[in-house]
């Protein structure tokens, strides 16, 4: 009887290399599950969670066509816990819901990756049989941020700062893997772990 895939948990804080290290798995043949591109997909006009957010945040959060404007609202909750506490609350229960419907696609892969940011906060963490957290030094956050989302530093470090201390995720993981250096240095980490967790079968 074949054994069921691996389930990894994935996380990290912001722009420190999640979806990199997800496609190297992906190539690896591990099932991906991206829950932050969930979290954009359940806030969708027209969906409950994007009522509810409309409610709590005002049509002021809204781009001209009537979509949310992610920027305008991450201006608002990284600056203020209570606010985005509230977001979680009303993004995360859809989001989880959507995640266990999409593991039953991959259970002929070898793992299940499951990639988000509030992995460990969500709870969802909990669920896998193996953690495993991305790292990288906060001066290449600030770079990556600005370079790649076009932020200012004083707002990327408002991002940065909105987030738990990556310590925290850090003392929790199986798996820690520093993606501040070149790709070779993060495929090398990420095949020995694939290596120890997926082939091995350490669970």
């Amino acid at each position: 009887m074949r054994k069921r895939p691996v389930l990894i948990g994935l996380t990290g804080n912001i722009a420190c290399g999640k979806s990199t290290v997800a496609r190297m798995l992906a190539e690896k043949g591990a099932y991906v599950i991206d829950a932050d591109a969930i979290a954009h997909e359940v806030i969708r006009k027209g969906t409950p969670a994007y009522e509810a957010i409309l409610q709590r945040f005002g049509e002021g959060i809204l781009g001209p066509d009537g979509e949310i404007d992610r920027r305008r609202l991450g201006e608002i909750v990284f600056r203020d816990p209570a606010a985005l506490r509230d977001l979680e609350s009303i993004v995360h229960p859809a989001v989880l819901i959507e995640i266990q419907q999409r593991i039953q696609s991959g259970l002929e892969a070898p793992a299940i990756v499951i990639e988000a940011i509030k992995l460990i906060e969500s709870g969802f963490a909990r669920a896998c049989d193996t953690l495993w957290v991305v790292t990288c030094s906060e001066p290449e956050q600030i770079r990556r941020l600005m370079n790649d989302r076009k932020l200012t530093e004083e707002e990327a470090r408002v991002r940065i700062r909105a987030q738990p201390p990556q310590e925290e995720k850090i003392r929790q993981a199986d798996v820690v893997i520093d993606n501040s250096g070149d790709l070779e240095a993060t495929r090398r980490q990420v095949e020995q772990a694939w290596h120890q967790w997926v082939e091995r079968g350490t669970i």
